[in-house]
Protein backbone atom coordinates (compact mmCIF):
# COMPACT_ATOMS: atom_id res chain seq x y z
CA UNK A 1 0.00 0.00 0.00
CA UNK A 2 1.16 3.34 -0.92
CA UNK A 3 -0.10 7.28 -1.33
CA UNK A 4 0.73 10.51 -0.86
CA UNK A 5 -1.56 12.98 0.61
CA UNK A 6 -1.49 16.56 1.91
CA UNK A 7 -0.56 16.87 5.43
CA UNK A 8 -3.63 18.47 6.95
CA UNK A 9 -6.02 16.54 5.21
CA UNK A 10 -4.93 13.55 6.65
CA UNK A 11 -4.33 14.88 10.20
CA UNK A 12 -8.29 16.25 10.06
CA UNK A 13 -9.59 12.82 9.31
CA UNK A 14 -6.98 11.51 11.64
CA UNK A 15 -8.35 13.30 14.62
CA UNK A 16 -11.90 12.58 14.06
CA UNK A 17 -10.89 8.84 14.56
CA UNK A 18 -9.67 9.26 17.67
CA UNK A 19 -12.66 8.95 19.61
CA UNK A 20 -13.52 6.36 18.09
CA UNK A 21 -10.77 3.84 19.48
CA UNK A 22 -9.93 1.92 22.29
CA UNK A 23 -7.49 4.22 24.74
CA UNK A 24 -6.48 1.79 27.72
CA UNK A 25 -5.01 -1.28 25.63
CA UNK A 26 -2.56 -0.18 22.73
CA UNK A 27 -2.45 -4.21 21.60
CA UNK A 28 -5.68 -4.28 21.22
CA UNK A 29 -6.64 -3.82 17.25
CA UNK A 30 -9.56 -1.27 18.48
CA UNK A 31 -6.77 0.62 19.05
CA UNK A 32 -5.74 0.69 15.77
CA UNK A 33 -6.64 3.18 12.67
CA UNK A 34 -7.20 0.68 9.18
CA UNK A 35 -6.11 2.33 6.43
CA UNK A 36 -6.88 1.09 2.59
CA UNK A 37 -6.29 1.76 -0.64
CA UNK A 38 -8.65 0.67 -3.25
CA UNK A 39 -9.81 1.95 -6.60
CA UNK A 40 -8.08 5.29 -6.03
CA UNK A 41 -9.44 5.73 -2.97
CA UNK A 42 -8.07 6.00 0.68
CA UNK A 43 -10.62 4.08 2.80
CA UNK A 44 -10.41 5.10 7.05
CA UNK A 45 -11.92 3.69 9.69
CA UNK A 46 -11.79 3.44 13.46
CA UNK A 47 -13.81 1.39 16.03
CA UNK A 48 -14.42 0.50 19.65
CA UNK A 49 -17.28 -1.97 19.08
CA UNK A 50 -19.54 0.42 20.32
CA UNK A 51 -19.14 2.67 17.72
CA UNK A 52 -17.50 3.33 14.73
CA UNK A 53 -16.37 5.93 11.72
CA UNK A 54 -15.38 5.05 8.19
CA UNK A 55 -14.26 8.10 6.08
CA UNK A 56 -13.41 8.40 2.58
CA UNK A 57 -10.73 10.21 1.08
CA UNK A 58 -10.36 11.50 -2.85
CA UNK A 59 -7.76 13.39 -2.76
CA UNK A 60 -4.29 11.35 -3.44
CA UNK A 61 -2.09 10.73 -5.51
CA UNK A 62 0.85 8.21 -6.51
CA UNK A 63 -1.34 5.60 -5.31
CA UNK A 64 -0.76 1.85 -4.73
CA UNK A 65 -3.84 -0.78 -3.37
CA UNK A 66 -3.33 -2.72 0.08
CA UNK A 67 -4.61 -2.49 3.84
CA UNK A 68 -2.70 -2.08 7.16
CA UNK A 69 -3.81 -1.00 10.72
CA UNK A 70 -2.12 1.20 12.65
CA UNK A 71 -2.08 2.46 16.27
CA UNK A 72 -4.29 5.64 15.75
CA UNK A 73 -2.85 7.46 18.31
CA UNK A 74 0.72 6.97 17.61
CA UNK A 75 -0.03 7.78 14.00
CA UNK A 76 -1.07 11.36 15.09
CA UNK A 77 1.33 12.20 17.03
CA UNK A 78 3.78 11.85 14.11
CA UNK A 79 1.49 13.62 11.23
CA UNK A 80 0.90 16.57 13.53
CA UNK A 81 4.78 17.68 13.88
CA UNK A 82 5.01 17.72 10.01
CA UNK A 83 4.79 20.79 7.86
CA UNK A 84 1.48 21.01 5.70
CA UNK A 85 3.08 19.52 2.89
CA UNK A 86 2.70 16.56 1.01
CA UNK A 87 3.54 13.11 2.94
CA UNK A 88 4.37 9.55 1.61
CA UNK A 89 2.91 7.07 3.61
CA UNK A 90 3.63 3.12 2.53
CA UNK A 91 3.52 0.04 4.21
CA UNK A 92 6.49 -2.29 4.03
CA UNK A 93 8.12 -5.38 6.17
CA UNK A 94 4.56 -4.86 8.72
CA UNK A 95 5.37 -1.61 8.97
CA UNK A 96 4.28 1.56 8.23
CA UNK A 97 6.91 3.90 6.41
CA UNK A 98 5.86 8.06 7.10
CA UNK A 99 8.06 10.42 5.12
CA UNK A 100 7.95 14.29 3.94
CA UNK A 101 11.56 15.76 2.91
CA UNK A 102 14.02 14.45 4.45
CA UNK A 103 12.16 13.09 7.52
CA UNK A 104 11.21 9.11 8.07
CA UNK A 105 9.45 7.89 11.04
CA UNK A 106 8.30 3.90 11.01
CA UNK A 107 5.11 2.27 13.32
CA UNK A 108 4.48 -1.41 13.32
CA UNK A 109 1.46 -2.78 11.48
CA UNK A 110 -0.90 -5.30 12.47
CA UNK A 111 -3.48 -7.61 9.89
CA UNK A 112 -6.06 -5.34 8.55
CA UNK A 113 -8.18 -8.53 7.79
CA UNK A 114 -8.39 -9.16 11.42
CA UNK A 115 -9.93 -5.60 12.33
CA UNK A 116 -13.75 -5.55 12.88
CA UNK A 117 -16.35 -5.23 9.99
CA UNK A 118 -18.36 -1.99 9.95
CA UNK A 119 -20.27 -2.80 7.08
CA UNK A 120 -23.21 -5.46 8.13
CA UNK A 121 -25.60 -3.34 8.06
CA UNK A 122 -28.77 -4.70 6.38
CA UNK A 123 -32.41 -3.60 6.05
CA UNK A 124 -31.52 -0.40 7.38
CA UNK A 125 -34.80 1.88 7.61
CA UNK A 126 -34.53 5.22 6.77
CA UNK A 127 -35.10 8.38 9.02
CA UNK A 128 -37.01 11.09 7.06
CA UNK A 129 -35.57 13.83 9.06
CA UNK A 130 -33.46 16.98 7.69
CA UNK A 131 -30.17 16.33 9.60
CA UNK A 132 -29.96 19.52 11.13
CA UNK A 133 -33.05 19.51 12.44
CA UNK A 134 -32.03 16.47 13.56
CA UNK A 135 -28.49 17.63 15.20
CA UNK A 136 -30.40 20.93 16.46
CA UNK A 137 -32.83 18.86 18.54
CA UNK A 138 -30.23 16.42 20.23
CA UNK A 139 -28.00 19.43 20.88
CA UNK A 140 -30.38 20.73 22.82
CA UNK A 141 -31.04 17.91 25.25
CA UNK A 142 -27.09 17.19 25.65
CA UNK A 143 -26.16 18.85 28.55
CA UNK A 144 -29.20 16.41 30.19
CA UNK A 145 -27.60 13.02 29.86
CA UNK A 146 -27.03 11.72 32.71
CA UNK A 147 -22.73 10.16 33.14
CA UNK A 148 -22.07 6.84 34.47
CA UNK A 149 -26.09 6.12 35.92
CA UNK A 150 -26.12 2.68 36.84
CA UNK A 151 -29.47 2.48 34.51
CA UNK A 152 -27.65 2.86 31.81
CA UNK A 153 -30.78 4.02 29.63
CA UNK A 154 -30.32 7.32 31.35
CA UNK A 155 -26.31 7.25 29.45
CA UNK A 156 -28.14 8.34 26.24
CA UNK A 157 -31.41 10.15 24.89
CA UNK A 158 -34.20 8.89 23.76
CA UNK A 159 -35.68 9.65 20.52
CA UNK A 160 -39.44 8.67 20.67
CA UNK A 161 -41.23 9.25 17.29
CA UNK A 162 -44.99 9.16 18.10
CA UNK A 163 -47.80 9.24 15.18
CA UNK A 164 -47.93 13.69 15.15
CA UNK A 165 -44.66 14.34 16.98
CA UNK A 166 -40.78 13.47 17.53
CA UNK A 167 -39.87 14.02 20.96
CA UNK A 168 -35.89 14.07 22.04
CA UNK A 169 -35.68 13.38 25.36
CA UNK A 170 -32.76 13.50 27.83
CA UNK A 171 -32.87 13.19 32.01
CA UNK A 172 -30.35 13.14 35.14
CA UNK A 173 -33.04 12.51 37.01
CA UNK A 174 -33.21 16.14 38.29
CA UNK A 175 -34.28 17.41 35.31
CA UNK A 176 -36.01 16.54 31.97
CA UNK A 177 -35.14 18.00 28.44
CA UNK A 178 -36.98 17.62 25.60
CA UNK A 179 -36.77 18.93 22.46
CA UNK A 180 -39.38 18.18 19.90
CA UNK A 181 -39.91 18.38 15.49
CA UNK A 182 -43.09 17.75 13.61
CA UNK A 183 -43.50 13.64 12.41
CA UNK A 184 -44.00 13.51 8.16
CA UNK A 185 -44.00 9.64 7.63
CA UNK A 186 -41.95 7.89 9.96
CA UNK A 187 -43.07 4.87 11.61
CA UNK A 188 -43.91 5.09 14.96
CA UNK A 189 -40.55 3.99 17.18
CA UNK A 190 -38.34 4.27 20.49
CA UNK A 191 -34.71 3.90 20.88
CA UNK A 192 -31.70 5.27 22.89
CA UNK A 193 -28.98 7.05 21.76
CA UNK A 194 -25.54 6.79 23.94
CA UNK A 195 -24.06 10.23 24.95
CA UNK A 196 -20.90 9.50 23.20
CA UNK A 197 -22.94 8.71 20.01
CA UNK A 198 -24.71 12.04 20.18
CA UNK A 199 -21.46 14.23 21.65
CA UNK A 200 -19.49 12.81 17.98
CA UNK A 201 -22.80 12.83 15.32
CA UNK A 202 -22.53 17.11 16.63
CA UNK A 203 -19.02 17.43 15.59
CA UNK A 204 -19.12 15.18 12.44
CA UNK A 205 -22.23 16.39 10.32
CA UNK A 206 -22.91 19.92 9.75
CA UNK A 207 -25.15 18.91 6.10
CA UNK A 208 -27.36 16.71 4.83
CA UNK A 209 -26.72 13.10 5.47
CA UNK A 210 -28.86 9.69 5.64
CA UNK A 211 -29.99 8.70 9.24
CA UNK A 212 -30.63 4.86 8.97
CA UNK A 213 -31.26 2.64 12.07
CA UNK A 214 -32.38 -1.12 13.18
CA UNK A 215 -32.90 -2.42 16.34
CA UNK A 216 -29.41 -2.14 17.48
CA UNK A 217 -27.43 0.23 15.21
CA UNK A 218 -28.17 4.25 14.14
CA UNK A 219 -25.85 4.75 10.85
CA UNK A 220 -25.50 8.54 9.71
CA UNK A 221 -23.57 8.93 6.17
CA UNK A 222 -23.06 11.07 3.33
CA UNK A 223 -20.56 10.95 0.73
CA UNK A 224 -17.33 11.10 2.44
CA UNK A 225 -18.06 9.60 5.66
CA UNK A 226 -20.03 6.48 7.61
CA UNK A 227 -21.16 6.76 11.46
CA UNK A 228 -22.30 3.96 13.33
CA UNK A 229 -23.53 3.57 17.16
CA UNK A 230 -24.86 0.85 19.21
CA UNK A 231 -28.15 1.52 20.81
CA UNK A 232 -28.63 1.12 24.32
CA UNK A 233 -30.70 -1.86 24.90
CA UNK A 234 -32.87 -0.81 27.56
CA UNK A 235 -36.47 0.85 28.98
CA UNK A 236 -36.65 4.95 29.21
CA UNK A 237 -38.77 6.08 31.93
CA UNK A 238 -42.08 7.10 30.99
CA UNK A 239 -41.07 10.45 30.99
CA UNK A 240 -44.66 11.87 29.72
CA UNK A 241 -45.69 11.58 33.13
CA UNK A 242 -43.70 14.36 34.90
CA UNK A 243 -44.81 16.67 32.25
CA UNK A 244 -47.41 19.15 34.29
CA UNK A 245 -50.89 19.52 32.73
CA UNK A 246 -51.57 22.52 34.04
CA UNK A 247 -49.36 25.64 35.47
CA UNK A 248 -50.70 28.11 38.00
CA UNK A 249 -48.21 30.68 36.13
CA UNK A 250 -46.64 30.68 33.00
CA UNK A 251 -44.90 34.13 32.07
CA UNK A 252 -41.96 35.37 29.44
CA UNK A 253 -38.63 36.50 30.82
CA UNK A 254 -36.07 38.21 29.16
CA UNK A 255 -33.17 35.68 28.51
CA UNK A 256 -30.17 37.99 28.68
CA UNK A 257 -31.08 39.50 32.08
CA UNK A 258 -31.76 35.79 33.23
CA UNK A 259 -28.38 34.65 32.80
CA UNK A 260 -26.34 38.17 33.82
CA UNK A 261 -28.62 38.07 37.08
CA UNK A 262 -28.08 34.34 37.99
CA UNK A 263 -24.38 34.07 36.79
CA UNK A 264 -23.52 37.46 38.89
CA UNK A 265 -24.93 35.38 42.27
CA UNK A 266 -23.60 32.00 41.38
CA UNK A 267 -19.56 32.66 41.18
CA UNK A 268 -19.14 30.79 44.34
CA UNK A 269 -22.34 28.59 44.93
CA UNK A 270 -24.21 27.11 42.17
CA UNK A 271 -27.43 27.06 44.47
CA UNK A 272 -30.02 29.70 44.38
CA UNK A 273 -32.89 31.00 44.99
CA UNK A 274 -35.80 32.92 43.01
CA UNK A 275 -38.35 35.14 44.51
CA UNK A 276 -41.19 36.08 42.36
CA UNK A 277 -43.10 38.85 43.28
CA UNK A 278 -45.31 41.35 41.40
CA UNK A 279 -42.83 44.26 40.48
CA UNK A 280 -39.51 41.97 40.71
CA UNK A 281 -37.66 39.26 41.23
CA UNK A 282 -34.90 38.75 43.21
CA UNK A 283 -31.85 36.53 43.03
CA UNK A 284 -29.79 34.80 45.99
CA UNK A 285 -26.84 32.72 46.83
CA UNK A 286 -28.02 29.93 49.06
CA UNK A 287 -24.20 29.61 50.10
CA UNK A 288 -24.28 29.79 53.96
CA UNK A 289 -20.85 31.55 54.27
CA UNK A 290 -20.92 34.20 52.09
CA UNK A 291 -24.07 36.06 50.55
CA UNK A 292 -24.82 37.32 46.99
CA UNK A 293 -27.88 39.24 45.29
CA UNK A 294 -29.12 41.24 42.52
CA UNK A 295 -32.84 42.28 41.40
CA UNK A 296 -34.61 42.89 38.67
CA UNK A 297 -37.42 45.13 38.30
CA UNK A 298 -40.80 43.50 35.95
CA UNK A 299 -44.10 44.18 36.23
CA UNK A 300 -45.22 40.28 36.58
CA UNK A 301 -48.96 39.42 36.99
CA UNK A 302 -48.73 36.99 40.32
CA UNK A 303 -51.18 37.84 43.03
CA UNK A 304 -48.42 36.61 45.97
CA UNK A 305 -44.55 36.36 46.33
CA UNK A 306 -43.49 32.82 44.83
CA UNK A 307 -39.49 31.50 45.19
CA UNK A 308 -38.15 28.61 43.75
CA UNK A 309 -34.52 27.10 44.66
CA UNK A 310 -32.39 25.34 42.01
CA UNK A 311 -29.35 24.42 40.71
CA UNK A 312 -28.41 27.80 38.53
CA UNK A 313 -26.43 24.95 36.26
CA UNK A 314 -30.52 23.37 34.78
CA UNK A 315 -31.36 26.92 34.36
CA UNK A 316 -27.63 28.51 32.38
CA UNK A 317 -27.98 24.76 30.64
CA UNK A 318 -31.25 25.23 28.92
CA UNK A 319 -30.83 29.50 28.74
CA UNK A 320 -27.76 28.51 26.38
CA UNK A 321 -29.61 25.88 24.17
CA UNK A 322 -32.95 28.11 24.30
CA UNK A 323 -33.43 30.59 20.78
CA UNK A 324 -35.48 33.65 21.59
CA UNK A 325 -34.83 37.09 23.39
CA UNK A 326 -37.57 35.28 25.88
CA UNK A 327 -38.23 32.58 27.34
CA UNK A 328 -41.20 31.35 29.38
CA UNK A 329 -40.95 30.28 32.82
CA UNK A 330 -44.37 27.88 34.04
CA UNK A 331 -44.83 26.70 37.96
CA UNK A 332 -47.48 25.96 40.74
CA UNK A 333 -46.18 25.45 44.06
CA UNK A 334 -42.29 25.94 45.46
CA UNK A 335 -41.75 22.60 45.91
CA UNK A 336 -43.17 21.01 42.75
CA UNK A 337 -41.11 20.70 39.21
CA UNK A 338 -41.20 23.74 37.22
CA UNK A 339 -41.18 23.99 33.37
CA UNK A 340 -38.76 26.25 31.51
CA UNK A 341 -40.18 26.66 28.04
CA UNK A 342 -39.03 28.06 24.28
CA UNK A 343 -39.42 27.24 20.59
CA UNK A 344 -39.69 23.26 20.58
CA UNK A 345 -38.12 22.94 23.40
CA UNK A 346 -38.76 22.41 27.04
CA UNK A 347 -37.01 21.50 30.37
CA UNK A 348 -38.93 20.11 33.72
CA UNK A 349 -36.83 20.79 36.97
CA UNK A 350 -36.91 19.47 40.06
CA UNK A 351 -36.56 22.10 42.40
CA UNK A 352 -34.45 22.11 45.53
CA UNK A 353 -36.85 21.94 48.76
CA UNK A 354 -35.62 24.37 51.70
CA UNK A 355 -36.78 23.82 55.08
CA UNK A 356 -38.62 26.44 56.20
Amino acid sequence: MRFVITKNIFENVIASMQPFLEKKDSSSITSHIYLEINNTKLIIKATDYEIGLESYIDNITDMVDGKITVNGSNLLGIIKRLKNEDIIIESLNNNLIIKQNKSTFKLPTYDANEFPSLNKYENLKDLSMSTINFINSIRKITPAIDNNNPKFELNGALLDIKSQKINFVSTDTRRLAVSFLQNINNDEVQFIIPKKAIIEIQKLFLDEAKISYDDTNLVISNEHTKFFTKLINGKFPDYERIIPNTLKYNFPLPKNVLVESIKLVTSLFSNIKITFNSTSIIFESLDEDSEAKTQIDIDLNIEKEFYLAVNAKYLLDFLSMSNNDKIKIGFNESNLPFLLEDDKFFTIVMPIVLEK
